[in-house]
This record gives C-alpha cells, sequence and structure tokens, in this order.
C-alpha cells in the first residue's frame, strides 16, 4: 500500500452520538483533511444485509466494499435504528473487520492529493488504524445528552421512535461496542479527552484547534 508522506493524520474515538462526526467534519474541514466517519462502514455493511439478505455473503461484500464510494455513506437510511443495531452486530466479525481495516488504512495513509491529511473517526482508529496518527482524541458526552443529541437527528429525519428507546439503543450499542472481544471501543493513554456534554460545536472546535494550532507554532 502507497504511503502519503509528510501528510497530517488526526484520529478520532468516541462512543455512539458525542458529537464526534460534527467535530470531526469541522476540524477536517479547516485544515483541508480527507474525513472518513468509519462507523458509517458498518451502517453501510448493515444496510446491505437487511435489504439483501439473499445474496449477503463474503464474496458479495467483499465486491461492494471494493467499489464502495465515500457519497454511498451518505445514505439516510443508514441512521435508521435497524441499521445500527445490525452494525453493532457485524462490527463483531472478524471477517468483516478484516475488509473493513483495508478500507479504512488506505483512505487514513494514502487521502486523495488534493488532501493535506486525513482524519478519522470511530471506535478502534486511535490504535488500530492510525496508530502512529499525529493527533489523538476521545470524544465523549454523559450518556443522555448523547441519547438527545441521536432523537433529535432522527425526529430532522421524522423517524417515529421515542427517546427512551434512543437511550435504551444508545445504551445497548456502548455495552457492545466496549465489550466486543475484536477493537473494542477504548481510551487510549495517549488520546486526548474531550468531553462536549456542555460544549457547543464551535467551542469544542476551537479546543482542538487550539490543540493542533499550539503544536504545528511550536
Amino acid at each position: 500500500m502507497i504511503k502519503r508522506k509528510d501528510i497530517l493524520k488526526i484520529a478520532i474515538d468516541s462512543p455512539a452520538a458525542a458529537g464526534a462526526g460534527t467535530i470531526a467534519k469541522a476540524i477536517s474541514k479547516h485544515y483541508n483533511l480527507f474525513y472518513l466517519d468509519t462507523g458509517k462502514i458498518y451502517r453501510f455493511i448493515a444496510f446491505l444485509k437487511l435489504k439483501f439478505p439473499k445474496k449477503f455473503n463474503h464474496k458479495f461484500l467483499k465486491l461492494k466494499i471494493k467499489s464502495l464510494k465515500i457519497k454511498d455513506l451518505s445514505n439516510k437510511a443508514l441512521l435508521s435504528d435497524n441499521v445500527s443495531t445490525e452494525a453493532s452486530s457485524i462490527s463483531k466479525i472478524k471477517k468483516i473487520r478484516k475488509l473493513v481495516h483495508s478500507f479504512q488504512v488506505n483512505f487514513a495513509y494514502n487521502p486523495p492529493k488534493k488532501y493535506s491529511g486525513s482524519c478519522l473517526d470511530g471506535r478502534d482508529i486511535t490504535y488500530n488504524i492510525v496508530p502512529d496518527a499525529d493527533f489523538k482524541f476521545f470524544i465523549t458526552a454523559n450518556i443522555k445528552t448523547r441519547a438527545l443529541r441521536r432523537y433529535k437527528e432522527l425526529k430532522s429525519l421524522n423517524k417515529m421512535i421515542s427517546f427512551n428507546e434512543v437511550l435504551k439503543s444508545i445504551k445497548n450499542r456502548d455495552k457492545s461496542d466496549i465489550k466486543r472481544k475484536i477493537s473494542p471501543l477504548r481510551k487510549t493513554k495517549d488520546s486526548l479527552l474531550i468531553n462536549t456534554t456542555n460544549l457547543t460545536k464551535r467551542a469544542c472546535f476551537l479546543k482542538i484547534k487550539k490543540i493542533i494550532d499550539r503544536k504545528f507554532n511550536n
């Protein structure tokens, strides 16, 4: 695999709905980085499994991953609760993680030339996908805040779901992400903790920007 030299690499891990995606997009835009929401890849696979249950096998999946385009990950159907639950289950399968791992690493170390680097967020980015990232962050928030954010997101998409259902789903997702045997969610010692519970999107962006700029200016 080709690895571009002298690029900025940012790795972000977080539990569901902590705001990592929003912050990662803002940071990526500011520093001209290629952004990849790795969790959306597992949601995309879950969506395929639910839509094509009879066709879904390793060969079918390998072809879909090979032809996967970033725009495919913007499908609003990937945000459904059913897809989220299935994605959590799928992410525990070793063969699937191996396929996704190659896809993620390629984009992390070989982003399109028009970008100055890459920014990936997910559950195991800091220690499994980009262990030598220039900056590592663990973004979190209390569970009720995260559930409320996801609830508002789903309601904006006209999804018929209650806050308690979303809260239960987030709790189950946390348990699954933390306790799975393969690439569980965990904060590494060299990751900076950012708690977004009481931070606005702008405040969080500025906090991370300050950390990055401080290193560049030294």
